[in-house]
């Protein structure tokens, strides 16, 4: 599926709820689902700046050449927040990731139901997969 393709399902998934108290629930459910991070990957270098609760992201390429993304944080919410990036973002090209736009962000309503901590601790986890993506694209930042 394309990175566009996965955004639109992610809508579609939050589609399903009116109420936030359900969408919060489904954020704590996809970050519950996320697969442990290894210890080993709970790296300064991986922790998120920016960020109120401790998050780590670990990138790396696989064969493919295909970005696959892992993260784990000590915060429920924020798990949530960042399986839904890497529910998203994992599994496609550096190229996909930097050039396609994430706008399932604003459509499911997310930035404007976090605490303006939160918010900028998505941003800051944006940037970090981009900045990952930009060094195994081996593009310098503009």
């Amino acid at each position: 599926m394309t990175i566009n393709e996965l955004q639109d399902e992610v809508i579609e998934e939050f589609q399903d709820f009116e109420d936030w108290m359900d969408k919060y629930q489904l954020l704590i459910d996809l970050g519950n689902d996320l697969a442990p991070l290894d210890e080993r990957q709970k790296t300064d270098d991986n922790l998120i700046d920016g960020c109120q609760s401790r998050v780590w992201l670990h990138a790396e390429l696989d064969g493919g050449g295909l970005m696959q993304l892992q993260a784990d944080s000590d915060a429920l919410i924020v798990k949530g927040i960042i399986a839904l990036l890497i529910k998203v973002l994992s599994g496609h090209t550096p190229d996909e990731v930097l050039q396609t736009p994430l706008y399932f962000i604003e459509e499911i309503g997310l930035k404007e139901h976090l605490s303006p901590t939160r918010s900028n601790g998505l941003l800051a986890m944006v940037k970090k997969i981009h900045l990952y993506a930009l060094a195994m694209s081996g593009k310098t930042p503009a």
